[in-house]
């Protein structure tokens, strides 16, 4: 249940692309180029975010994609 009211909230947040965690912009985030040509984002509070520029989107990375 709970996971049912905050997942919409993380995805309006991603879609504006916020943390999930803190609210800061991703972009301000620090940033590294991935093999994939897709954008790996480590956000202040440590949490990590993968970017698809061509998508203009933003996920939560899971542990196998962190390099």
């Amino acid at each position: 249940m709970f996971k049912n009211v905050i997942a919409p909230i993380q995805a309006w947040l991603l879609s504006r692309g916020q943390c999930v965690g803190c609210g800061m912009p991703l972009i301000t985030a620090k940033s590294k180029i991935r093999k994939d040509k897709n954008i790996q984002l480590t956000c202040k509070c440590g949490r990590v975010f993968i970017h698809n520029p061509q998508k203009k989107t933003y996920v939560r990375a899971l542990f196998s994609e962190i390099e």
